[in-house]
């Protein structure tokens, strides 16, 4: 297999299969967390893939490590695109600003786009450091908080189903087969045996998670929250009761949605209900009787990045406008880089004059509509010939509803 070479020394190449439980020791040493028992391993293992899995090598000695499992992305439209779900990356302390993540992070795209990976996705730990790749911030969550003894539904919030407690050995199984259906909503993405393993498999193992499905009028699994009750530490008062923290909240449309959120408020002796990646247009607030018993923040998502250019532009709708050349200057990924005439009926590559200029970053930011090309170019972020383009622009990238990803990994 070829090795990437940088003046630093280092080598960057996949991984063989027995130096994947290295690879997750790096890893976790960058989050200051000890490594995986035997147990814990056995289990995190299947969520591997040695020739998805590249390192930063100094020598023989691993040094860094970056992951990736097979994923699809929705797209606005409807249309589905290959994305790799980039992962369990890091880097040894002692070998940090050295070359290594940028060594990995070309590595991976160049084999990402030898697969023919459209998209590759990620959650930043510390988003400062991927727009350098091409990454750019394209989806935006909230993290809420519901004040749990103020909670109270409005009564003519509707009834859709009942809720029911999984059973630890069914979990899995039950999620893994309904997930597909709830796929539609523009961001979502898919699943894979990969994800159930390092996510939900090593959850249910080293944490106590319960999960309570929502069963549809007609008996299949349409909804589900999975949850942690974790005691508040940042109270005082010894008489406070502990929080529900809900991990993963699905639901296929807004009936399944308002009986999970009454399952959750009604759970007793709980003080708050943290919900994290909530969708940024979900009307919890809407439902209660007192808006003020509900906290949100924003947060920030999911980062994205175009590993074919070409062949995302073309995958997604637009709405109505003039038709506009977008140039993109894509440094890591110089196939993508050109003019792209972006209009209703799709896009094309052409040689006409642009009227903006953006970085692969800056693109993934405009994409799935979260962001507005006059808002970036006001805050230098998208160079403008044309200013009369810009509008134009926010017309043919806008959605109907946020996007939203909802899947942590």
């Amino acid at each position: 297999m070829t090795q990437t070479l940088l003046p630093t020394g280092l080598t960057f190449h996949a991984v063989a299969e027995d130096g994947l439980r290295g690879a997750n020791d790096i890893f976790r040493a960058a989050l200051h967390i000890k490594p995986a028992s035997d147990e814990s391993w056995a289990i995190l293992k299947d969520g591997y893939r040695a020739d998805r899995t590249f390192g930063a090598f100094d020598g023989d000695r691993q040094v860094g490590t970056a992951m990736s499992f097979p994923s699809a992305l929705t797209v606005p439209g409807g249309a589905t695109l290959t994305a790799a779900g980039v992962t369990y990356v890091g880097v040894r302390s002692d070998y940090r600003r050295r070359g290594a993540l940028t060594g990995m992070m070309r590595a991976q795209l160049e084999d990402c786009a030898a697969r023919g990976d459209v998209l590759a996705v990620l959650h930043a730990s510390e988003p400062g450091i991927y727009s350098r790749f091409g990454y750019g911030l394209t989806m935006l969550s909230r993290t809420v908080t519901v004040r749990s003894p103020r909670a109270v539904l409005r009564p003519e919030v509707p009834v859709s189903g009942v809720v029911r407690l999984l059973d630890q050995d069914e979990i899995v199984s039950t999620l893994e087969a309904a997930y597909p259906s709830l796929q539609s909503r523009v961001g979502a993405m898919a699943r894979p045996s990969e994800w159930w393993a390092f996510v939900y498999r090593r959850r249910l193992h080293d944490e106590f998670t319960r999960v309570a499905a929502h069963y549809g009028a007609e008996g299949a699994v349409d909804g589900w929250v999975t949850y942690q009750v974790v005691g508040d530490e940042s109270d005082d008062d010894p008489r406070g009761q502990p929080n529900l923290r809900v991990l993963d909240f699905q639901a296929a449309d807004q009936g399944a949605a308002n009986d999970l959120w009454r399952f959750l408020i009604g759970v007793d002796l709980i003080d708050d209900v943290v919900a994290y990646l909530r969708p940024t247009d979900d009307p919890i607030e809407e439902m209660l009787v007192d808006s003020f018993a509900v906290r949100s923040e924003r947060d920030e998502e999911l980062w994205l990045r175009m590993v074919d250019v070409p062949a995302a532009l073309a995958a997604r709708t637009y709405g109505t406008g003039e038709p506009v050349v977008i140039e993109v200057v894509d440094s890591l990924l110089p196939d993508n880089s050109g003019r792209y005439r972006v209009g209703p009926h799709g896009t094309e590559r052409t040689t006409d004059a642009p009227a903006l200029t953006v970085t692969a970053s800056v693109l993934a930011m405009l994409y799935f509509g979260t962001y507005r090309a006059g808002t970036l170019a006001g805050i230098g972020q998208v160079s403008v010939a044309d200013p009369a383009a810009l509008p134009a622009v926010d017309r043919l990238f806008a959605v109907d509803r946020p996007a939203w990803n909802g899947t942590m990994f």
